[in-house]
């Protein structure tokens, strides 16, 4: 019998199991191809951040704060930068800490100047070219008796002065008290002495709500009015102004006067004479030394 012969102590090697090297090779090519993908995926991203990205050269532009006053509360945080501006009229920079912005001053206009929306009332009345402003020196108003009758306006809260002779008392509306002098022949302008609620807004400044009611007083002027200060001067509890107003060939002397009279509002009292009147200018000047709160 024949006999099988074999090495004692030493194992037989096998061989390992074959692979596809098919296989293989595709393993091998996704694994590369992710990892070149990845490197180019960061290489760009490291572009994108060191590049500039416009006119900004490579600054992303942030919101500038509101020039509004911030309220009593916590300041809100500082707002996020983003690609455009959310309000095109502010300059675009780097946001300031709540409440460090200042409202930017507004060069004053002068008359027949074109506002822009957003305008305040003493810009349009600095922009009105029919008043000229107001005179850094200008005399005071005469003082004249303005004797002892008074009409009561207690929505207003003040005393009017009732000047007497040919001045007779009116229908008030759409005032609160209304004086007239007789009508002149052939004319349409009478002396008027009127006082309401202020029509207009008041402002922080007596004088300037004054000269916005002397603006409002040319609605009963003819129209084509212009302004020539005459007096001004602060009365107890507000202004008064004295004012010549000019309509073609012929003018009037007018004046207003604002109190505070403990109202809502402050009171309004407007007296406009015009030439054709002349002898009664001088109740005028009676007008703006009477009026005044009620006692």
């Amino acid at each position: 019998m024949g006999s099988r012969v074999t090495t004692a102590g030493k194992p037989r090697k096998t061989s390992p199991p074959k692979r596809s090297r098919i296989g293989d090779l595709r393993m091998r090519d996704v694994y590369r191809g992710s990892a070149v993908l990845a490197a180019a995926a960061v290489a760009a991203a490291a572009v994108w951040l060191v590049l500039p990205s416009g006119p900004g050269e490579g600054e992303r532009p942030v919101a500038a704060p509101s020039a509004a006053p911030t309220s009593s509360g916590a300041p809100s945080p500082a707002p996020t930068d983003t690609r455009q501006p959310t309000d095109t009229r502010q300059p675009v920079g780097v946001a300031q800490p709540a409440g460090s912005a200042q409202p930017v001053a507004r060069p004053t206009p002068s008359p027949g100047t074109t506002l822009a929306p957003g305008y305040t009332a003493m810009e349009a009345f600095y922009a009105d070219k029919r008043l000229p402003p107001l005179p850094g020196k200008l005399k005071k108003v005469t003082r004249a008796d303005p004797g002892e009758k008074v009409l009561s306006d207690k929505r207003t809260g003040l005393a009017v002065p009732r000047p007497g002779g040919t001045w007779k008392v009116h229908r008030p509306a759409p005032f609160t008290s209304k004086q007239v002098l007789p009508k002149v022949r052939g004319q349409a302008a009478r002396g008027l002495l009127v006082s309401c609620p202020l029509p207009i807004e008041a402002q922080k400044h007596p004088r300037d709500t004054a000269l916005l009611a002397a603006r409002w007083t040319l609605n009963h002027h003819p129209e084509g009015s212009t302004v020539r200060w005459v007096a001004a001067q602060p009365v107890k509890g507000g202004w008064a102004l004295v004012y010549q107003v000019k309509y073609g060939k012929r003018s009037s002397l007018a004046a207003v006067v604002v109190i505070d009279g403990g109202m809502s509002k402050p009171g309004l009292v407007f007296a406009s004479v015009p030439d054709t009147q002349r002898k009664r200018w001088r109740d005028i000047y009676r007008v703006v030394s009477g009026a005044r709160v009620l006692g």
